[in-house]
């Protein structure tokens, strides 16, 4: 009995490593932001949380308390306005946009804050 077995190589496939965090951009655009309002005194420390859903900035005015406000980026957003948001510590979403820079921006931090 002959075993007529092949080696099948598949030139093509390519593993992609899934990334579930900030990119060095995104993550430079929020500890900008972040240092800002550290100087201001408004905040005072901040937090990650990473999941295979989002990866979250949570900025807390103090470190004993609930976050304020949560900076996510979703990794699969059911509506590309919801790739990255801005919720406060029950998730409710204050704001939200395809672009970081842009959500960050255009976001009145210190209207946030009352």
């Amino acid at each position: 009995m002959r075993n007529n077995l092949k080696l099948v190589v598949n030139n093509n496939f390519e593993i992609k490593e899934k990334k579930f965090f900030f990119e060095r951009k995104e993550l430079k655009i929020i500890l900008n932001l972040y240092a800002k309002m550290v100087s201001e005194g408004s905040w005072k420390d901040y937090g990650l949380t990473i999941s295979a859903k989002q990866v979250g900035f949570s900025v807390f005015k103090n470190s004993a308390e609930n976050a304020m406000y949560k900076i996510c980026k979703n990794f699969r957003p059911n509506n590309k306005y919801f790739k990255y948001v801005i919720t406060d510590s029950k998730g409710t979403i204050y704001k939200n946009s395809d672009n970081l820079e842009n959500l960050i921006k255009s976001t009145n931090w210190k209207r946030l804050q009352k």
